[in-house]
């Protein structure tokens, strides 16, 4: 998953395993591809996407690759008929062995850094014919982002965290253009996920793992505590309750497959 911040809790961001698999399984069925032998997904995370790969290509040779040790121990010991890889994909290309017949990434590239370089390191290391399959969420389109970044710039918070959360998402005509240039074939969809959560609380305790991640590890306790109730203030004005007492965890996301020349 992310690359730049300290390492990930698995058992946190398994809490919503259901829902954050989801979109992985959606882009795996998506790819037309026969019989594709070798297989890379990159940041696996605790391995739920590799598995879908899996269900989808039982005879290929399938890599899950990922930044965080904790999230690679966690895929190793819940898939261990798996491969599993510390990855950096800032600098690990070159020591990836071989090509693949399919690069798939979900949930991950919008922790990366330059993602023109990185789209081409990705396709680089495919077979020709070779499908690359990316989901990223659109960040600029959930208001939840919103509000973290609102909260952090009051004057309770200004100051406190030294290095704010970055996404790196480029626009979808950024894609578009880029998709273009270095690929022979490619198409672009947007899903919007309606995921149906129990309580207000339950969007902090989903965002705890990623979003709210680089904010809430240079806190103590208590701050802890005080940061997500001022961000919980501001997601009950913007998630209402539905009445059966549910909130709409509405939450977009950018797929694009791509075929080498």
């Amino acid at each position: 998953m992310g690359i730049y911040m300290s390492d990930w809790n698995s058992t946190q961001y398994l809490k919503f395993k259901k829902e954050r698999t989801q979109p992985s399984v959606d882009l795996a069925n998506r790819i037309d591809l026969d019989n594709p032998k070798r297989i890379i997904d990159i940041g696996c995370g605790p391995g739920n996407s590799t598995s879908v790969l899996k269900k989808r290509f039982p005879h290929a040779d399938i890599i899950g690759a990922d930044f965080s040790p904790n999230m690679i121990e966690k895929a190793r010991k819940d898939h261990p008929d798996m491969d599993f890889i510390l990855f950096d994909a800032t600098k690990d290309f070159d020591k990836l062995q071989g090509k693949f017949d399919i690069v798939f990434s979900n949930a991950c590239i919008q922790w990366i850094p330059n993602h023109k370089s990185l789209l081409k390191n990705m396709m680089n290391i495919l077979n020709p014919g070779g499908v690359l399959a990316v989901q990223v969420p659109n960040q600029a389109e959930m208001p939840i982002n919103s509000i973290v970044d609102r909260v952090i710039k009051t004057a309770k918070w200004d100051g406190k965290f030294q290095n704010e959360r970055k996404f790196n998402n480029l626009t979808e005509e950024e894609y578009f253009d880029l998709l273009s240039n270095i690929s022979a074939d490619f198409s672009m969809w947007k899903t919007i996920y309606f995921h149906r959560l129990p309580s207000q609380e339950s969007i902090i305790e989903w965002y705890r793992s990623t979003g709210l991640k680089p904010y809430l590890e240079v806190l103590d306790d208590t701050e802890k505590k005080e940061f997500e109730q001022d961000i919980l203030v501001q997601v009950k004005k913007e998630y209402r309750l539905q009445k059966n007492g549910e909130v709409i965890f509405r939450f977009n996301r950018l797929f694009f497959m791509a075929r080498k020349f």
